[in-house]
Protein backbone atom coordinates (compact mmCIF):
# COMPACT_ATOMS: atom_id res chain seq x y z
CA UNK A 1 0.00 0.00 0.00
CA UNK A 2 2.81 2.32 0.41
CA UNK A 3 3.73 2.38 -3.06
CA UNK A 4 0.09 3.36 -3.62
CA UNK A 5 -0.17 5.74 -1.59
CA UNK A 6 3.69 7.34 -2.48
CA UNK A 7 4.27 6.85 -6.50
CA UNK A 8 6.21 10.05 -6.79
CA UNK A 9 8.95 7.95 -4.71
CA UNK A 10 9.72 6.35 -8.17
CA UNK A 11 12.32 8.22 -10.27
CA UNK A 12 10.43 6.72 -13.12
CA UNK A 13 6.78 8.66 -12.78
CA UNK A 14 5.20 6.79 -15.46
CA UNK A 15 6.16 3.32 -13.85
CA UNK A 16 5.04 4.57 -10.49
CA UNK A 17 1.37 5.51 -12.11
CA UNK A 18 1.06 2.23 -13.69
CA UNK A 19 2.30 0.62 -10.56
CA UNK A 20 -0.09 2.64 -8.56
CA UNK A 21 -3.25 1.73 -10.53
CA UNK A 22 -2.47 -1.86 -10.96
CA UNK A 23 -2.30 -1.58 -7.48
CA UNK A 24 -5.82 -0.06 -7.01
CA UNK A 25 -7.59 -2.13 -9.85
CA UNK A 26 -5.99 -5.65 -6.97
CA UNK A 27 -7.58 -3.76 -4.60
CA UNK A 28 -10.97 -3.25 -6.24
CA UNK A 29 -11.10 -7.03 -7.46
CA UNK A 30 -10.28 -8.15 -3.94
CA UNK A 31 -13.34 -6.15 -1.91
CA UNK A 32 -15.41 -7.35 -5.32
CA UNK A 33 -14.52 -11.27 -4.55
CA UNK A 34 -15.25 -10.92 -0.90
CA UNK A 35 -18.51 -9.15 -1.46
CA UNK A 36 -19.03 -12.26 -4.00
CA UNK A 37 -18.28 -14.94 -1.34
CA UNK A 38 -20.61 -12.98 1.25
CA UNK A 39 -23.88 -13.33 -1.18
CA UNK A 40 -22.92 -16.89 -1.52
CA UNK A 41 -22.64 -18.15 2.00
CA UNK A 42 -26.14 -15.75 2.34
CA UNK A 43 -27.47 -18.29 -0.70
CA UNK A 44 -25.95 -21.36 0.64
CA UNK A 45 -26.96 -21.57 3.83
CA UNK A 46 -30.93 -21.82 3.06
CA UNK A 47 -30.46 -23.93 0.34
CA UNK A 48 -28.44 -26.48 2.46
CA UNK A 49 -30.95 -26.73 5.45
CA UNK A 50 -33.29 -27.17 2.43
CA UNK A 51 -31.18 -30.09 1.60
CA UNK A 52 -30.64 -31.50 5.11
CA UNK A 53 -34.73 -30.69 5.32
CA UNK A 54 -35.37 -33.44 2.85
CA UNK A 55 -32.62 -36.16 3.67
CA UNK A 56 -34.36 -36.09 7.02
CA UNK A 57 -37.86 -36.34 5.79
CA UNK A 58 -36.94 -39.09 3.26
CA UNK A 59 -35.05 -41.12 6.02
CA UNK A 60 -38.01 -40.74 8.06
CA UNK A 61 -40.55 -42.03 5.43
CA UNK A 62 -37.92 -45.18 4.51
CA UNK A 63 -38.18 -46.16 8.02
CA UNK A 64 -41.82 -45.40 9.17
CA UNK A 65 -42.69 -47.86 5.87
CA UNK A 66 -41.83 -50.84 7.73
CA UNK A 67 -44.64 -49.65 10.24
CA UNK A 68 -47.86 -51.91 9.38
CA UNK A 69 -51.50 -49.88 10.12
CA UNK A 70 -54.42 -51.90 9.74
CA UNK A 71 -57.13 -51.25 6.36
CA UNK A 72 -60.42 -49.92 6.32
CA UNK A 73 -63.09 -51.84 5.37
CA UNK A 74 -64.45 -51.21 1.88
CA UNK A 75 -67.78 -51.53 0.66
CA UNK A 76 -68.90 -54.60 -0.89
CA UNK A 77 -70.21 -54.51 -4.30
CA UNK A 78 -71.69 -57.65 -4.16
CA UNK A 79 -75.28 -58.74 -4.59
CA UNK A 80 -74.77 -62.12 -3.58
CA UNK A 81 -78.06 -62.95 -1.56
CA UNK A 82 -76.59 -66.02 0.47
CA UNK A 83 -74.16 -64.12 1.82
CA UNK A 84 -75.31 -63.47 5.46
CA UNK A 85 -76.90 -60.08 6.92
CA UNK A 86 -74.12 -56.98 6.74
CA UNK A 87 -76.13 -55.22 9.14
CA UNK A 88 -76.10 -55.24 13.04
CA UNK A 89 -77.25 -52.73 15.35
CA UNK A 90 -74.75 -53.29 17.77
CA UNK A 91 -72.01 -51.15 18.92
CA UNK A 92 -68.60 -53.43 20.38
CA UNK A 93 -65.37 -51.15 20.57
CA UNK A 94 -66.57 -48.76 17.97
CA UNK A 95 -66.56 -52.03 15.66
CA UNK A 96 -70.39 -51.06 14.69
CA UNK A 97 -68.76 -50.23 11.11
CA UNK A 98 -67.41 -53.60 10.50
CA UNK A 99 -69.20 -55.52 7.56
CA UNK A 100 -69.94 -59.32 8.21
CA UNK A 101 -67.24 -61.72 7.87
CA UNK A 102 -68.90 -63.51 6.04
CA UNK A 103 -68.88 -61.40 3.02
CA UNK A 104 -65.66 -61.31 0.73
CA UNK A 105 -62.93 -59.31 2.12
CA UNK A 106 -61.76 -56.30 0.04
CA UNK A 107 -57.98 -55.44 -0.41
CA UNK A 108 -56.50 -53.94 2.30
CA UNK A 109 -56.69 -50.11 2.95
CA UNK A 110 -54.38 -47.89 5.19
CA UNK A 111 -56.22 -46.32 7.97
CA UNK A 112 -55.41 -44.74 10.79
CA UNK A 113 -55.77 -47.00 13.80
CA UNK A 114 -52.74 -48.76 15.05
CA UNK A 115 -50.80 -51.69 14.99
CA UNK A 116 -50.89 -53.60 17.56
CA UNK A 117 -47.87 -54.24 19.49
CA UNK A 118 -47.35 -58.11 19.81
CA UNK A 119 -47.69 -58.45 15.54
CA UNK A 120 -44.53 -59.41 13.92
CA UNK A 121 -42.95 -57.20 11.29
CA UNK A 122 -43.19 -58.56 7.24
CA UNK A 123 -39.84 -59.33 5.33
CA UNK A 124 -38.70 -56.53 2.56
CA UNK A 125 -39.82 -59.57 0.17
CA UNK A 126 -43.38 -59.41 1.37
CA UNK A 127 -44.48 -56.54 -0.71
CA UNK A 128 -43.13 -58.04 -4.00
CA UNK A 129 -44.56 -61.17 -3.11
CA UNK A 130 -48.04 -59.96 -2.47
CA UNK A 131 -47.74 -57.22 -4.96
CA UNK A 132 -48.67 -57.48 -9.01
CA UNK A 133 -45.49 -58.80 -10.20
CA UNK A 134 -46.43 -61.05 -12.30
CA UNK A 135 -44.95 -63.96 -10.64
CA UNK A 136 -46.58 -66.83 -12.05
CA UNK A 137 -45.64 -69.66 -9.11
CA UNK A 138 -46.95 -67.17 -6.61
CA UNK A 139 -50.08 -66.68 -8.20
CA UNK A 140 -50.96 -70.52 -8.55
CA UNK A 141 -50.97 -70.96 -5.21
CA UNK A 142 -53.27 -68.68 -4.30
CA UNK A 143 -55.94 -69.22 -7.66
CA UNK A 144 -58.93 -70.58 -6.66
CA UNK A 145 -60.50 -73.82 -7.98
CA UNK A 146 -62.96 -74.14 -10.50
CA UNK A 147 -66.25 -73.56 -9.23
CA UNK A 148 -67.97 -74.64 -12.65
CA UNK A 149 -70.67 -72.56 -12.00
CA UNK A 150 -72.06 -73.86 -8.73
CA UNK A 151 -74.27 -71.71 -6.84
CA UNK A 152 -75.99 -71.95 -3.67
CA UNK A 153 -79.62 -73.48 -4.29
CA UNK A 154 -81.30 -73.57 -0.86
CA UNK A 155 -85.18 -72.45 -1.47
CA UNK A 156 -87.61 -74.66 -0.53
CA UNK A 157 -90.19 -76.43 -3.42
CA UNK A 158 -93.74 -74.92 -3.88
CA UNK A 159 -95.04 -77.62 -2.06
CA UNK A 160 -93.18 -76.65 1.11
CA UNK A 161 -95.10 -75.31 3.99
CA UNK A 162 -94.88 -73.11 7.26
CA UNK A 163 -95.54 -74.56 10.04
CA UNK A 164 -98.72 -74.55 11.30
CA UNK A 165 -100.11 -75.95 14.88
CA UNK A 166 -97.23 -78.14 16.55
CA UNK A 167 -97.72 -81.64 18.36
CA UNK A 168 -95.09 -80.87 21.08
CA UNK A 169 -91.51 -79.86 22.55
CA UNK A 170 -88.59 -80.52 21.22
CA UNK A 171 -85.98 -80.20 24.16
CA UNK A 172 -81.87 -80.33 22.70
CA UNK A 173 -79.11 -80.60 25.12
CA UNK A 174 -75.91 -80.22 22.34
CA UNK A 175 -72.73 -81.98 22.73
CA UNK A 176 -68.78 -82.00 21.99
CA UNK A 177 -66.70 -79.14 20.70
CA UNK A 178 -67.74 -75.94 18.84
CA UNK A 179 -68.40 -77.31 15.34
CA UNK A 180 -70.19 -80.64 17.02
CA UNK A 181 -72.73 -78.55 18.35
CA UNK A 182 -73.31 -76.50 15.03
CA UNK A 183 -74.07 -79.09 12.45
CA UNK A 184 -75.97 -80.50 15.55
CA UNK A 185 -78.37 -77.68 16.10
CA UNK A 186 -78.83 -77.75 12.39
CA UNK A 187 -79.83 -81.26 11.83
CA UNK A 188 -82.33 -80.65 15.11
CA UNK A 189 -84.22 -77.70 13.46
CA UNK A 190 -84.55 -80.54 10.32
CA UNK A 191 -85.76 -83.14 13.05
CA UNK A 192 -88.25 -80.67 14.30
CA UNK A 193 -89.50 -79.93 11.03
CA UNK A 194 -89.77 -83.71 10.67
CA UNK A 195 -92.03 -84.82 13.59
CA UNK A 196 -93.63 -81.39 13.43
CA UNK A 197 -91.99 -80.24 16.86
CA UNK A 198 -91.67 -76.78 18.72
CA UNK A 199 -88.02 -76.47 18.44
CA UNK A 200 -86.72 -74.68 21.98
CA UNK A 201 -83.49 -72.74 21.76
CA UNK A 202 -80.61 -75.66 22.21
CA UNK A 203 -78.40 -76.17 25.20
CA UNK A 204 -74.46 -76.16 24.77
CA UNK A 205 -72.30 -78.51 26.17
CA UNK A 206 -71.17 -77.52 29.26
CA UNK A 207 -69.53 -80.51 30.99
CA UNK A 208 -67.40 -82.31 27.71
CA UNK A 209 -63.48 -81.55 28.14
CA UNK A 210 -63.19 -77.32 27.98
CA UNK A 211 -65.83 -77.00 30.96
CA UNK A 212 -67.26 -73.82 29.05
CA UNK A 213 -70.32 -72.13 30.53
CA UNK A 214 -71.83 -70.29 27.23
CA UNK A 215 -75.09 -69.95 26.44
CA UNK A 216 -76.70 -70.40 23.47
CA UNK A 217 -77.02 -66.58 23.27
CA UNK A 218 -73.18 -65.77 24.24
CA UNK A 219 -72.21 -67.80 20.95
CA UNK A 220 -75.08 -67.40 18.61
CA UNK A 221 -77.20 -64.47 17.46
CA UNK A 222 -80.76 -66.04 19.13
CA UNK A 223 -83.24 -63.76 17.79
CA UNK A 224 -81.90 -64.14 14.20
CA UNK A 225 -81.84 -67.96 14.56
CA UNK A 226 -86.02 -67.68 15.84
CA UNK A 227 -86.64 -65.03 13.08
CA UNK A 228 -84.69 -66.57 10.05
CA UNK A 229 -86.45 -69.99 10.97
CA UNK A 230 -89.81 -68.47 11.38
CA UNK A 231 -91.06 -70.28 7.77
CA UNK A 232 -89.34 -73.15 8.47
CA UNK A 233 -90.38 -74.52 12.26
CA UNK A 234 -91.17 -72.39 15.40
CA UNK A 235 -88.51 -71.57 17.60
CA UNK A 236 -88.76 -70.84 21.34
CA UNK A 237 -86.67 -69.12 23.81
CA UNK A 238 -88.22 -71.43 26.76
CA UNK A 239 -89.83 -74.06 27.51
CA UNK A 240 -93.78 -73.15 28.60
CA UNK A 241 -94.14 -72.85 32.20
CA UNK A 242 -96.66 -75.06 32.29
CA UNK A 243 -94.86 -77.82 30.72
CA UNK A 244 -91.84 -76.89 32.22
CA UNK A 245 -92.79 -79.77 35.76
CA UNK A 246 -94.54 -81.48 33.18
CA UNK A 247 -94.11 -85.29 31.52
CA UNK A 248 -91.31 -85.99 29.59
CA UNK A 249 -89.54 -87.87 27.58
CA UNK A 250 -85.76 -88.82 27.59
CA UNK A 251 -84.76 -90.43 23.93
CA UNK A 252 -81.15 -91.02 22.97
CA UNK A 253 -82.20 -90.59 18.83
CA UNK A 254 -80.18 -93.45 16.94
CA UNK A 255 -76.86 -92.31 15.41
CA UNK A 256 -77.69 -91.60 11.48
CA UNK A 257 -81.08 -91.93 11.35
CA UNK A 258 -83.36 -91.69 8.46
CA UNK A 259 -86.47 -89.85 7.99
CA UNK A 260 -88.84 -92.73 8.38
CA UNK A 261 -87.39 -93.08 11.58
CA UNK A 262 -87.94 -89.94 12.70
CA UNK A 263 -91.51 -89.34 10.89
CA UNK A 264 -92.60 -92.99 12.54
CA UNK A 265 -90.79 -93.99 15.60
CA UNK A 266 -89.85 -90.51 17.52
CA UNK A 267 -93.22 -88.84 15.83
CA UNK A 268 -95.52 -91.47 17.20
CA UNK A 269 -94.10 -90.46 20.93
CA UNK A 270 -96.60 -87.38 20.99
CA UNK A 271 -99.49 -89.99 21.77
CA UNK A 272 -97.87 -90.28 25.03
CA UNK A 273 -95.92 -87.22 25.73
CA UNK A 274 -95.84 -83.09 24.90
CA UNK A 275 -92.10 -82.64 25.53
CA UNK A 276 -88.99 -84.80 23.93
CA UNK A 277 -85.62 -84.31 25.00
CA UNK A 278 -82.75 -85.57 22.82
CA UNK A 279 -80.21 -86.91 25.11
CA UNK A 280 -77.61 -86.41 22.41
CA UNK A 281 -77.86 -84.26 19.44
CA UNK A 282 -74.27 -85.09 17.33
CA UNK A 283 -74.33 -87.49 14.17
CA UNK A 284 -78.19 -88.38 14.67
CA UNK A 285 -79.05 -87.40 11.08
CA UNK A 286 -77.86 -89.42 7.68
CA UNK A 287 -76.25 -87.97 5.45
CA UNK A 288 -78.08 -89.03 2.84
CA UNK A 289 -81.24 -89.80 1.18
CA UNK A 290 -83.25 -87.27 2.75
CA UNK A 291 -86.24 -85.38 1.33
CA UNK A 292 -84.73 -82.75 -0.97
CA UNK A 293 -86.79 -79.80 1.16
CA UNK A 294 -85.11 -81.19 4.21
CA UNK A 295 -81.43 -81.47 3.17
CA UNK A 296 -82.05 -77.51 2.40
CA UNK A 297 -83.46 -76.74 5.34
CA UNK A 298 -80.07 -78.18 7.28
CA UNK A 299 -78.23 -75.48 4.61
CA UNK A 300 -80.28 -72.60 5.41
CA UNK A 301 -80.31 -73.60 9.44
CA UNK A 302 -76.38 -73.54 9.19
CA UNK A 303 -75.55 -71.13 6.50
CA UNK A 304 -78.32 -68.58 6.89
CA UNK A 305 -79.79 -69.12 10.33
CA UNK A 306 -77.01 -70.35 12.78
CA UNK A 307 -74.67 -67.09 12.83
CA UNK A 308 -72.49 -66.18 15.32
CA UNK A 309 -73.19 -63.29 18.21
CA UNK A 310 -72.61 -59.64 17.14
CA UNK A 311 -69.88 -59.42 19.59
CA UNK A 312 -67.78 -62.43 18.14
CA UNK A 313 -68.79 -61.58 14.52
CA UNK A 314 -67.07 -57.91 15.45
CA UNK A 315 -64.16 -59.01 16.75
CA UNK A 316 -63.60 -62.01 14.30
CA UNK A 317 -63.70 -59.65 10.94
CA UNK A 318 -61.23 -57.14 13.03
CA UNK A 319 -59.05 -60.09 13.11
CA UNK A 320 -59.24 -60.71 9.05
CA UNK A 321 -58.70 -57.35 8.32
CA UNK A 322 -55.83 -57.06 10.79
CA UNK A 323 -54.05 -60.42 9.30
CA UNK A 324 -54.76 -59.09 5.49
CA UNK A 325 -52.31 -55.99 6.22
CA UNK A 326 -49.60 -58.36 5.70
CA UNK A 327 -51.08 -59.57 2.44
CA UNK A 328 -52.85 -63.07 1.60
CA UNK A 329 -52.46 -65.66 4.19
CA UNK A 330 -53.52 -68.67 4.72
CA UNK A 331 -55.55 -70.00 7.52
CA UNK A 332 -53.96 -73.33 9.07
CA UNK A 333 -55.63 -75.36 11.42
CA UNK A 334 -53.12 -76.74 13.60
CA UNK A 335 -54.82 -79.53 15.63
CA UNK A 336 -52.25 -80.03 17.63
CA UNK A 337 -53.62 -79.08 20.92
CA UNK A 338 -53.73 -81.16 24.26
CA UNK A 339 -57.58 -82.57 24.08
CA UNK A 340 -56.49 -83.91 20.43
CA UNK A 341 -53.70 -85.62 21.24
CA UNK A 342 -55.08 -87.35 24.09
CA UNK A 343 -58.24 -88.25 22.29
CA UNK A 344 -56.26 -89.99 19.58
CA UNK A 345 -53.99 -91.43 20.90
CA UNK A 346 -50.84 -90.21 18.61
CA UNK A 347 -46.84 -89.62 20.63
CA UNK A 348 -44.96 -89.11 17.41
CA UNK A 349 -42.49 -86.62 18.41
CA UNK A 350 -43.38 -86.24 21.87
CA UNK A 351 -40.99 -87.19 24.58
CA UNK A 352 -42.18 -89.72 27.24
CA UNK A 353 -43.33 -87.78 30.04
CA UNK A 354 -45.63 -85.48 27.47
CA UNK A 355 -47.09 -88.80 26.23
CA UNK A 356 -47.44 -90.47 29.61
CA UNK A 357 -49.31 -87.19 30.61
CA UNK A 358 -51.84 -87.69 27.32
CA UNK A 359 -52.76 -91.57 28.56
CA UNK A 360 -53.56 -90.43 31.72
CA UNK A 361 -55.67 -87.49 30.45
CA UNK A 362 -57.68 -90.25 28.15
CA UNK A 363 -57.30 -92.94 30.86
CA UNK A 364 -59.51 -90.30 33.22
CA UNK A 365 -61.98 -89.13 30.81
CA UNK A 366 -64.95 -90.96 31.08
CA UNK A 367 -66.63 -90.09 27.81
CA UNK A 368 -63.96 -91.18 25.28
CA UNK A 369 -64.29 -94.99 24.89
CA UNK A 370 -60.92 -95.79 23.37
CA UNK A 371 -58.32 -96.28 25.86
CA UNK A 372 -55.98 -98.27 23.90
CA UNK A 373 -54.26 -97.04 20.78
CA UNK A 374 -51.36 -98.12 18.49
CA UNK A 375 -49.65 -94.90 17.96
CA UNK A 376 -47.39 -95.88 15.20
CA UNK A 377 -50.19 -97.95 13.88
CA UNK A 378 -52.51 -94.83 13.95
CA UNK A 379 -49.98 -92.51 12.46
CA UNK A 380 -49.28 -95.13 9.17
CA UNK A 381 -53.26 -95.07 8.69
CA UNK A 382 -53.57 -91.02 8.27
CA UNK A 383 -55.14 -91.33 11.55
CA UNK A 384 -53.47 -88.78 13.46
CA UNK A 385 -52.75 -85.00 13.27
CA UNK A 386 -49.48 -83.58 11.38
CA UNK A 387 -47.02 -82.03 13.68
CA UNK A 388 -46.23 -78.56 13.43
CA UNK A 389 -42.68 -79.64 11.89
CA UNK A 390 -44.58 -81.67 9.48
CA UNK A 391 -46.75 -78.76 8.39
CA UNK A 392 -43.81 -76.87 7.85
CA UNK A 393 -42.39 -79.31 5.28
CA UNK A 394 -45.65 -79.56 3.51
CA UNK A 395 -46.03 -76.15 2.74
CA UNK A 396 -42.77 -75.53 1.78
CA UNK A 397 -42.92 -78.32 -0.65
CA UNK A 398 -46.11 -77.09 -2.11
CA UNK A 399 -44.31 -73.67 -2.98
CA UNK A 400 -45.21 -71.21 -0.72
CA UNK A 401 -42.53 -68.94 0.89
CA UNK A 402 -41.13 -68.09 3.54
CA UNK A 403 -42.29 -64.50 3.87
CA UNK A 404 -46.54 -65.66 3.77
CA UNK A 405 -48.24 -65.18 6.79
CA UNK A 406 -50.21 -68.43 8.46
CA UNK A 407 -53.00 -67.55 10.72
CA UNK A 408 -52.96 -70.47 13.39
CA UNK A 409 -56.54 -71.36 13.84
CA UNK A 410 -55.87 -73.34 17.28
CA UNK A 411 -55.90 -73.40 20.66
CA UNK A 412 -52.88 -73.51 23.06
CA UNK A 413 -50.33 -75.98 20.74
CA UNK A 414 -49.28 -79.02 23.38
CA UNK A 415 -45.43 -78.55 23.59
CA UNK A 416 -45.51 -74.60 22.80
CA UNK A 417 -42.75 -73.10 21.93
CA UNK A 418 -40.65 -76.57 21.82
CA UNK A 419 -43.31 -78.10 19.29
CA UNK A 420 -43.34 -74.70 17.17
CA UNK A 421 -39.53 -73.91 17.02
CA UNK A 422 -39.06 -75.72 13.53
CA UNK A 423 -42.47 -74.56 11.74
CA UNK A 424 -41.95 -70.91 13.18
CA UNK A 425 -37.79 -71.25 12.00
CA UNK A 426 -39.45 -71.86 8.28
CA UNK A 427 -42.43 -69.34 8.23
CA UNK A 428 -42.05 -66.41 10.96
CA UNK A 429 -45.11 -64.82 10.15
CA UNK A 430 -46.85 -66.83 12.38
CA UNK A 431 -50.10 -65.06 14.03
CA UNK A 432 -53.34 -66.21 16.36
CA UNK A 433 -55.63 -64.08 17.88
CA UNK A 434 -53.74 -63.73 20.67
CA UNK A 435 -51.26 -61.30 18.99
CA UNK A 436 -53.27 -59.45 16.69
CA UNK A 437 -55.20 -58.51 19.16
CA UNK A 438 -54.94 -57.14 22.62
CA UNK A 439 -55.48 -59.00 25.89
CA UNK A 440 -57.91 -56.43 26.67
CA UNK A 441 -60.40 -57.21 23.01
CA UNK A 442 -60.41 -60.67 24.11
CA UNK A 443 -61.02 -60.58 27.74
CA UNK A 444 -64.60 -61.16 26.60
CA UNK A 445 -64.05 -64.07 25.18
CA UNK A 446 -61.15 -65.52 27.26
CA UNK A 447 -62.43 -68.76 29.19
CA UNK A 448 -64.70 -69.85 27.26
CA UNK A 449 -63.67 -72.37 24.03
CA UNK A 450 -66.24 -72.22 21.99
CA UNK A 451 -66.29 -68.40 21.51
CA UNK A 452 -62.56 -68.65 21.19
CA UNK A 453 -63.30 -71.21 18.52
CA UNK A 454 -66.03 -68.99 17.18
CA UNK A 455 -63.26 -66.72 15.90
CA UNK A 456 -61.16 -69.03 15.07
CA UNK A 457 -63.84 -70.40 12.82
CA UNK A 458 -64.78 -66.85 11.33
CA UNK A 459 -60.95 -66.22 10.37
CA UNK A 460 -60.68 -69.67 8.96
CA UNK A 461 -63.89 -69.00 6.44
CA UNK A 462 -62.40 -66.23 5.37
CA UNK A 463 -58.67 -66.85 4.38
CA UNK A 464 -57.28 -67.13 0.90
CA UNK A 465 -56.24 -70.61 1.40
CA UNK A 466 -57.24 -72.86 4.53
CA UNK A 467 -55.25 -75.90 5.25
CA UNK A 468 -56.53 -78.36 7.99
CA UNK A 469 -53.57 -80.74 9.88
CA UNK A 470 -56.52 -83.00 10.83
CA UNK A 471 -59.62 -83.57 9.15
CA UNK A 472 -61.83 -82.90 12.64
CA UNK A 473 -65.59 -81.21 13.60
CA UNK A 474 -63.68 -77.90 12.72
CA UNK A 475 -61.73 -79.08 9.34
CA UNK A 476 -65.17 -80.49 7.66
CA UNK A 477 -67.74 -77.80 8.92
CA UNK A 478 -64.92 -74.76 7.46
CA UNK A 479 -64.39 -76.64 4.25
CA UNK A 480 -68.03 -77.20 3.94
CA UNK A 481 -68.51 -73.41 4.31
CA UNK A 482 -66.10 -72.47 2.34
CA UNK A 483 -67.37 -74.58 -0.68
CA UNK A 484 -71.20 -72.95 -0.34
CA UNK A 485 -69.32 -69.41 -0.56
CA UNK A 486 -68.19 -70.08 -4.22
CA UNK A 487 -65.40 -73.23 -3.28
CA UNK A 488 -62.80 -71.37 -1.71
CA UNK A 489 -59.40 -72.98 -1.95
CA UNK A 490 -58.81 -75.67 1.17
CA UNK A 491 -55.96 -77.74 0.36
CA UNK A 492 -56.72 -80.87 2.48
CA UNK A 493 -53.28 -82.60 3.18
CA UNK A 494 -53.38 -86.46 2.36
CA UNK A 495 -51.90 -87.84 5.60
CA UNK A 496 -51.64 -91.55 4.76
CA UNK A 497 -49.58 -90.54 1.92
CA UNK A 498 -47.29 -87.59 3.78
CA UNK A 499 -46.77 -89.64 6.77
CA UNK A 500 -44.95 -92.50 4.50
CA UNK A 501 -42.94 -89.46 2.84
CA UNK A 502 -42.10 -87.97 6.18
CA UNK A 503 -40.62 -91.36 7.52
CA UNK A 504 -38.35 -91.94 4.19
CA UNK A 505 -37.01 -87.93 5.20
CA UNK A 506 -36.31 -89.22 8.86
CA UNK A 507 -34.58 -92.46 7.70
CA UNK A 508 -32.15 -90.39 5.66
CA UNK A 509 -34.14 -92.15 2.41
CA UNK A 510 -35.53 -88.78 0.78
CA UNK A 511 -34.22 -85.26 1.24
CA UNK A 512 -36.46 -81.90 1.49
CA UNK A 513 -36.37 -80.37 -2.31
CA UNK A 514 -37.76 -81.07 -5.76
CA UNK A 515 -38.18 -84.62 -5.88
CA UNK A 516 -40.08 -83.55 -2.67
CA UNK A 517 -41.66 -81.38 -3.69
CA UNK A 518 -42.86 -82.59 -7.16
CA UNK A 519 -44.46 -85.62 -5.35
CA UNK A 520 -46.38 -83.51 -2.68
CA UNK A 521 -47.68 -81.43 -5.18
CA UNK A 522 -48.58 -84.39 -7.58
CA UNK A 523 -50.62 -85.83 -4.58
CA UNK A 524 -52.27 -82.75 -3.56
CA UNK A 525 -53.55 -81.42 -7.35
CA UNK A 526 -57.06 -82.65 -6.59
CA UNK A 527 -57.57 -82.14 -2.97
CA UNK A 528 -57.80 -78.30 -3.61
CA UNK A 529 -61.41 -77.36 -2.85
CA UNK A 530 -63.19 -77.76 -6.04
CA UNK A 531 -67.09 -78.77 -6.79
CA UNK A 532 -67.36 -82.48 -6.45
CA UNK A 533 -70.57 -85.03 -5.21
CA UNK A 534 -70.38 -85.89 -1.76
CA UNK A 535 -68.79 -89.03 -1.42
CA UNK A 536 -71.19 -92.39 -0.26
CA UNK A 537 -70.58 -94.82 1.74
CA UNK A 538 -66.94 -96.78 1.66
CA UNK A 539 -67.19 -100.01 -0.50
CA UNK A 540 -67.55 -103.60 1.22
CA UNK A 541 -69.54 -102.07 4.42
CA UNK A 542 -72.38 -103.03 5.59
CA UNK A 543 -75.12 -101.01 7.79
CA UNK A 544 -74.15 -98.61 10.18
CA UNK A 545 -70.46 -99.05 9.65
CA UNK A 546 -71.60 -97.83 5.83
CA UNK A 547 -73.14 -95.14 7.14
CA UNK A 548 -70.47 -93.77 9.11
CA UNK A 549 -68.18 -94.23 6.24
CA UNK A 550 -69.80 -91.69 3.97
CA UNK A 551 -68.55 -88.19 3.64
CA UNK A 552 -70.08 -85.40 6.00
CA UNK A 553 -72.83 -83.47 4.74
CA UNK A 554 -71.70 -80.44 6.20
CA UNK A 555 -68.00 -81.00 4.88
CA UNK A 556 -69.57 -81.09 1.50
CA UNK A 557 -73.56 -79.45 0.62
CA UNK A 558 -72.98 -80.91 -2.92
CA UNK A 559 -75.37 -81.34 -5.07
CA UNK A 560 -78.31 -80.55 -2.02
CA UNK A 561 -77.44 -77.26 -1.80
CA UNK A 562 -75.41 -76.44 -4.48
CA UNK A 563 -76.63 -76.36 -8.23
CA UNK A 564 -74.50 -75.13 -11.56
CA UNK A 565 -75.99 -72.65 -13.27
CA UNK A 566 -74.96 -73.16 -16.59
CA UNK A 567 -76.27 -76.22 -16.71
CA UNK A 568 -79.61 -76.66 -17.57
CA UNK A 569 -79.54 -79.97 -17.86
CA UNK A 570 -77.66 -81.13 -14.48
CA UNK A 571 -80.14 -79.03 -12.49
CA UNK A 572 -82.85 -80.97 -14.43
CA UNK A 573 -81.48 -84.10 -13.32
CA UNK A 574 -80.88 -83.10 -9.98
CA UNK A 575 -84.54 -82.16 -9.39
CA UNK A 576 -85.84 -85.37 -10.70
CA UNK A 577 -83.25 -87.43 -8.53
CA UNK A 578 -84.50 -85.06 -5.64
CA UNK A 579 -88.49 -86.09 -6.83
CA UNK A 580 -87.52 -90.05 -6.72
CA UNK A 581 -86.18 -89.52 -3.29
CA UNK A 582 -88.55 -87.21 -1.58
CA UNK A 583 -91.46 -90.21 -3.44
CA UNK A 584 -89.37 -93.04 -1.32
CA UNK A 585 -89.06 -91.23 1.91
CA UNK A 586 -92.71 -90.99 1.78
CA UNK A 587 -93.37 -94.85 1.55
Amino acid sequence: MYIVSRPFLFKDRKKGERCFLFCLFYSERKKMIQRRRRRMVAVDKPRKILVCTVCVITLVGLLTGYVRVFPSPRASDSSDPHKLPTHHEFNYQKLSAEKKWTEEVAPPHLSKQQSSPHLPKAPVSLHKFNGASGNLDSEKLWKLPEDRDFVPCIQPSSNYTTPDKTRGYLLVRTNGDLNQMRTAICDMVAVARIINATLVVPELDKRSFWRDTSNFSDVFDEDHFINALANDVKVVKKLPKGLSSGTKIVKHFKSMSSFKYYRDVIGSLWEEYRVIRAAKSDSRLTNNNLPSDIQKLRCRACYEALRFAPQIEAMGKLLVERIRSYGRFIALHLRYEKDMLAYSGCTHGLSNAEAKELETIRDETANWKVKENDATEQRYRGQCPLTPKEVGIFLNALGFPSETPIYIAAGEIYGGVTHMANLRSRYPLLMSKENLASVAELEPFTNHSSQMAALDYIVSVESDVFIPSYSGNMAGAVEGHRRFLGHRKTISPDRRGLVHLFGLIEKGLLKEGSKLSNRIIEIHKNLQGSPRRRGGSVPGTKSMESTHSEEAFYTNPLPDCLCQRASQNVNTSIRESNRKVDRSMQN
